[in-house]
């Protein structure tokens, strides 16, 4: 049985659209539009329980899963939806004990949700340039529980030229340009090691995939996850006229190695330039061999005549 404690984080829950997210206080109160409820209530319940407002309305106490501390996180960018998280983790086959890239930090939700999985013997080592949007993901990595499995470096990858990890299982790209840290990318990737790129629009998703080609990627795969809320009710079940839409395009690729030109193949390149050049230039010279011999016996025979 999981008891709140002081402390603890707690899901205030009235319906979709209105819950709260807080750690319980012992000196502090929720005040919302349903009316107030005080933290102190909430201490020694059982999560699942409810406590009624001071206006008679009841919210229920629910312990918050990843999901919630991604809805609910500070916005300091555009963050990657639930809807293309899960793809993400089932696509890459990321799993406790990986080491994990990320390059563009943002707001930290893929940060936190991929550092969730991982755990506890795997790592994100995770990348930005932007110390403000560091500061927000910081504190909504910490708000999600997953702070010591995540390890934040201030460095442009796509200036840089230094390879500060090595071996990692996946790599997460969130830039607006991610084609040009792809060769970067590739040299601290493993054999077979997953990319998987977030791209708003298709016109990157096309620069993104031309990079993964010339820098001997496989299983290139574009998608894009589109997610319908039904509302289900008695005698008047129908889809929802608000939900989420287009976010993204996702772009997935795995390292592979296409192997260089073999010596073998140029040489024989060469040999069968050089034989059609000799067969040629034989032709040529038989060409003219016989004209000449022609011409000769035209000379002699008309001498002959006169």
């Amino acid at each position: 049985m999981a008891i709140i404690k002081n402390k603890s984080p707690v899901l205030f829950f009235y319906n979709n659209s209105k819950k709260w997210l807080m750690n319980i206080s012992k000196k502090e109160s929720l005040h919302t539009h349903i009316g107030v409820l005080k933290h102190a209530d909430a201490i020694g319940k059982e999560y699942g329980s409810r406590l009624m407002t001071n206006k008679d309305k009841y919210v229920y106490l629910l312990e918050p899963t990843m999901y919630d501390y991604i809805m609910k996180i500070q916005h300091g960018t555009q963050i990657v939806y639930p809807k293309d998280l899960g793809y993400i983790a089932a696509r890459a086959g990321i799993q406790d004990g990986q080491k994990i890239l990320e390059i563009g930090t943002g707001s930290g939700s893929l940060t936190s949700f991929v550092a969730s999985i991982v755990k506890p013997r795997g790592h994100v080592y995770t990348f930005d340039v932007d110390e403000n949007f560091m500061k927000i993901a910081e504190k909504n990595i910490r708000k999600s529980g997953v702070s010591k499995y995540v390890t934040q470096h201030n460095l442009d990858l796509k200036t840089s030229k230094e390879i500060p990890v090595t071996d990692m299982d996946v790599a997460l790209i969130d830039l607006g340009d991610p084609w040009v840290v792809i060769p970067k990318v590739r040299q601290m990737l493993k054999g077979s090691g997953s990319i998987f790129a977030i791209c708003p629009t298709m016109n990157q998703l096309e620069k993104l995939t031309m990079a993964l080609v010339e820098n001997e990627f496989t299983d290139i795969e574009s998608t894009e996850h589109i997610i319908r809320t039904i509302e289900a009710r008695e005698g008047k079940t129908r889809h929802s006229f608000q939900g989420i839409g287009h976010t993204t395009y996702l772009c997935f690729a795995r390292k592979a190695f296409f192997g260089p030109k073999t010596k073998t193949t140029k040489a024989k390149t060469t040999k069968a330039k050089t034989t059609k050049a000799k067969t040629t230039k034989a032709k040529t010279t038989k060409a003219k061999t016989t004209k000449a011999k022609t011409t000769k016996a035209k000379t002699t025979k008309k001498s002959t005549k006169n």
